[in-house]
């Protein structure tokens, strides 16, 4: 029997990403982990085993089998989300010809993502923000997982945008 995976769990994994590191699936279990890039770094370039069992401790083994395994897929990176597309998205979608061009000038130039966030808590929408930004991240997912041939059951409130 195939494993079958949570949307919301994928959903969430995106919505914490940073910069210094990778989810990985591992398509078989369905389970997920979290691995800084500084720690596959070292790990690929076989660093002194003291220095990995500082980071690590037990884990180096695990470490090395997400590297290697063809079972273990990486999730979409914050680059491959363009977060900046989403937030863009939200602020089309909104019907008040105001707001939309406060949202829409926001989003422009240094500081987009700070101007945006003080934007929709003073205009007190940050709810429709969030559940918006959560269905753009199920559909992500959705189509991440869809397109690795991967089932998923559509957990409450991971339901992709459509």
């Amino acid at each position: 029997m195939a494993t079958i995976v949570s949307l919301r769990q994928v959903v969430d994994e995106l919505d914490i990403l940073t910069d210094e590191s990778s989810v990985y699936l591992n398509r078989q279990t369905g389970e997920l982990y979290t691995l800084p890039d500084e720690v596959a770094g070292m790990v690929e370039d076989d660093a002194d085993p003291e220095d990995l069992a500082e980071w690590l401790g037990d884990e180096v083994p695990k470490v090395r089998e997400i590297l290697e395994s063809e079972d273990w897929l990486a999730l979409p990176t914050r680059f491959d989300i363009h977060e900046w597309a989403i937030m863009d998205d939200f602020a089309r979608s909104i019907d008040d010809p105001e707001l939309q061009d406060e949202l829409l000038g926001a989003i422009r130039g240094r500081g987009a993502f700070r101007y945006f966030k003080d934007t929709i808590h003073r205009r007190e929408i940050q709810q429709d923000w969030y559940d918006f930004k959560t269905a753009a991240l199920a559909q992500i997912a959705a189509d991440w997982l869809d397109g690795h041939g991967i089932s998923y059951t559509r957990d409450a409130g991971a339901s992709p945008a459509g």
